[in-house]
């Protein structure tokens, strides 16, 4: 599957509202999805801290720590992911907005796809860019799942 060209691994740190995608089993009924991604130094990885409430705006508060690994360090567009040992999936930086506003992250089957975005806000309009900018990659953006948002 092709990734994007390049990413700025600095530029791509730091928090994305996830506002749409197709999701794993873990990721049902999720809402104020986030992914914090922090370099690690010391381990040479990206910790990535996944939160959310669970069933509705103001449930429970869940969490599911991360870690990942650049793969391809020419690109730095494919990662692995273990969300637990010893397990390592396969992260694809699919589509990404010149400007680091949004980004999609896809699974070379297809299967699963996370669109994100700096600001969880008017959601609308970023995933229909990233739908376009998927479609045009040859990536299937269809059946997403929208993740609902309120933060204060």
């Amino acid at each position: 599957m092709k990734t994007v060209e390049k990413v700025d691994i600095q530029r791509f740190l730091g928090d994305w509202y996830v506002l749409a995608g197709r999701f794993t089993f873990l990721e049902t009924d999720v809402h104020n999805a986030l992914e914090r991604y922090t370099w690690n130094a010391a381990k040479e990885r990206i910790d990535v801290a996944f939160t959310y409430n669970e069933g509705s705006l103001t449930g429970k508060q869940r969490s599911i720590p991360q870690k990942a690994w650049i793969h391809d360090s020419a690109t730095n567009a494919h990662w692995k992911v273990s969300p637990l040992w010893p397990f390592k999936f396969d992260y694809l930086v699919v589509a990404l907005d010149e400007s680091y506003r949004w980004t999609a992250i896809g699974v070379p089957n297809q299967k699963y796809l996370w669109i994100m975005a700096r600001d969880w806000r008017n959601p609308e309009p970023t995933i229909a860019a990233a739908v376009k900018a998927l479609e045009k990659a040859g990536y299937d953006a269809s059946n997403l799942v929208r993740v609902p948002h309120a933060w204060p």
